[in-house]
């Protein structure tokens, strides 16, 4: 049994850190398990309790990631040494939940909001003692004017709030506001990654940026390359690029003193391949600020990253269960599972960037025999569907006598804030487990609950 158990582990990438699966195991009965520390938690048993579908947000992993990921920078200014400081800002955009949000803030993360009202849920915050006011916030996105109302405001009340001019309209408004601020420039570089941003509507090209000249209370120098960057090398050469604008803009700029690399850390969403560790690629990052600096004779910046997705991705998982299944027409060996949930409304990013994750049972996980499916959503849209870009997903045979339960891995970053209601389906439940014990942060919607969201 241990030996099948092993294979079945390795089978389905569990246990392994650099797959982000290191937290979890299957039970002697073929059950997912989740461990934390010590504590253990039954994922077939917690759907059987509580229906699917359901998302289970473990914050540990969230605590742990952004203390390993603090700890890593700081081990290597050390180590390397580099005279700037390293800040993790954690962005919003990529999972508002108040369950993400406080655990990365609990490990001192500092934030980044890209719009008005994820600045009000700052100000609320600091309004019921819940953030320290010395947490440091970078405001990026359109600035209306409400969004530059509460930056002044939380500015007045002693917050470092850094708005990042975007364009020559906000350039001319931050003339009159008082604090620092931080400029972000449209690098001429492309890289390889997920997501290729051909074309960026961000920022000042470099040309322009050099022409501003003196810039008023200049401290930060912000870029974005891209999200889920493939390769260490991507990080690299926009890194090199960006110390080499901020030694020339320190020129007119003395108080420029700091460079943010914005966000791209990727994570093994499908776990068919490894990517960069952590640990290497803070290194080479250290490293190349390093030595980039000190070829220019320039001081070395402070360094931030906005890296969301590594952080809380891992930190989720969304659970359905096998309604029914049916063959697949002119695919031989394929059936579809029909599940309860929709990936339209639950996992948006399946129908609109065709995201490949990690699909395991969370029963009958020792079972050999198993199945090539595509998975099919509960709503009338051809489109909610899941077929691995086109492959298939190996799963149990689905039986009569017992339910076959599905996770979807990785699932805690933009599915939350993306979700819809398309054919008026309800939200998943969320749950929290921590410390041993399971908590209900949001309920199943209820028709009633759904009905009044449209006028009903």
């Amino acid at each position: 049994m241990k030996k099948q158990k092993n294979g079945q582990k390795k089978f389905w990438r569990l246990g392994l850190e650099e797959f982000d699966t290191q937290i979890f195991d299957i039970s002697k009965d073929g059950d997912l398990i989740v461990r934390e520390g010590n504590y253990q938690y039954n994922i077939a048993a917690i759907a059987r309790k509580y229906g699917t579908p359901t998302e289970i947000l473990f914050p540990t992993v969230i605590e742990n990631r952004v203390r390993d990921l603090m700890e890593t920078f700081t081990a290597y200014i050390k180590v390397l040494g580099y005279k700037g400081k390293y800040r993790y800002h954690y962005p919003m955009k990529v999972n508002q939940n108040r369950e993400f949000v406080l655990p990365a803030v609990a490990e001192g993360a500092n934030l980044d909001v890209a719009s008005a009202n994820e600045l009000f849920l700052v100000k609320r915050m600091i309004e019921q003692d819940r953030f320290n006011n010395k947490i440091r916030v970078i405001c990026n996105g359109p600035k209306s004017e409400r969004y530059m109302e509460l930056i002044e405001e939380l500015r007045g009340k002693g917050l470092t709030v850094i708005p990042i001019i975007e364009d020559m309209v906000e350039f001319e408004r931050m003339k009159k506001f008082k604090g620092e601020v931080g400029i972000r420039v449209d690098l001429s570089v492309k890289i390889d990654s997920h997501w290729d941003k051909k074309y960026n509507r961000f920022g000042f090209t470099e040309t322009e940026l050099l022409e501003l000249g003196k810039i008023k209370n200049l401290s930060v120098l912000h870029y974005h390359i891209s999200s889920q960057v493939e390769s260490i090398e991507g990080f690299v050469k926009p890194l090199k690029r960006a110390i080499e604008l901020y030694a020339q803009m320190r020129e007119k700029n003395p108080g420029l003193d700091t460079v943010d690399i914005g966000g791209g850390a990727g994570i093994p969403y499908n776990k068919n391949k490894r990517l960069y560790t952590l640990k290497n690629l803070v290194q080479r990052i250290i490293k190349t600020a390093k030595e980039e600096c000190d070829k220019r004779g320039v001081k070395h910046p402070n360094l931030i990253t906005e890296w969301g997705r590594w952080v809380v991705a891992p930190a989720q998982i969304t659970l359905y269960k096998v309604l029914a299944e049916k063959e697949v027409l002119n695919k031989a060996k394929n059936i579809w599972y029909i599940v309860d949930g929709s990936f339209m409304n639950d996992l948006t990013d399946t129908w609109a960037l065709k995201q490949k994750w990690h699909v395991i049972p969370v029963n009958n996980m020792n079972e050999k025999k198993l199945v090539h499916t595509w998975l099919a959503g509960s709503s009338c849209d051809s489109d909610d569907k899941y077929t691995a870009g086109g492959s298939h997903v190996s799963l149990p045979k689905r039986t009569e006598d017992e339910d076959l339960f599905l996770a979807f891995l990785d699932t805690g970053a933009y599915q939350d804030a993306l979700a819809s209601h398309h054919c008026l389906l309800s939200s998943p439940l969320k749950l929290i487990a921590q410390n041993g014990e399971i908590k209900v942060a949001r309920k199943r919607e209820t028709p009633e609950e759904v009905g009044r969201q449209f006028g009903w």
